[in-house]
């Protein structure tokens, strides 16, 4: 017998050390896969609310990285590297995220791209090393306010790129959970 999350999707071994955060968007999967996959689009709504993102280096392939600085509203820079380490267009992005090439602390995190009609629905899990991790992430960093609050500029970005007022329809996060 499957264990199952509130969400009616099956826990994992590691539910303790994730965050899975989803979102229908009003648009076709490939235009939602592309605004993840080129930084034209990228640096238009990547991170939280009241964030800008300045890239230093972007090579979308396996093996790739993303090297870029988030700037928060309060002033604050976070320095941010990216690997990439599965690109199934356009269905999943597996990648390593951490604050340099080498951050021992560095998370795994897989998108997913699922057709939903007209619309998409993406799934963004990460994984930490640790619940430790984890646990700082959504205490200190606000990781799931963050996470709903970028694919909601997400989904901003992609109704002004179609025209659609109605491209952000529904955010399920998980993980909040202590």
């Amino acid at each position: 017998m499957a264990t199952t999350s509130s969400g009616g999707e099956p826990v994992h071994a590691n539910a303790d050390r994730e965050i899975v955060i989803s979102r229908v968007i009003g648009a076709p999967r490939a235009l939602v896969f592309e605004a993840f996959t080129r930084v034209r689009h990228l640096s238009r709504w990547w991170g939280p609310e009241g964030f800008t993102t300045t890239t230093r280096s972007f090579d979308f392939r396996v093996g790739g990285v993303w090297d870029f600085v988030m700037h928060g509203p309060d002033g604050t820079d976070y320095q941010e590297w990216i690997t990439w380490r599965e690109i199934v267009p356009p269905e999943r992005i597996a990648l390593l995220h951490g604050e340099s090439r080498d951050d021992p602390n560095a998370f795994e995190s897989v998108m997913t791209f699922e057709p939903a009609g007209e619309q998409t629905r993406i799934v963004m899990r990460a994984v930490f090393p640790t619940r430790e991790l984890r646990d700082e992430a959504v205490e200190k960093y606000h990781a799931i306010e963050g996470g709903e609050q970028t694919l909601r500029n997400l989904a901003a970005y992609v109704a002004e790129l179609t025209g659609n007022e109605t491209a952000g329809i529904e955010t399920t996060p998980k993980g909040a959970e202590g």
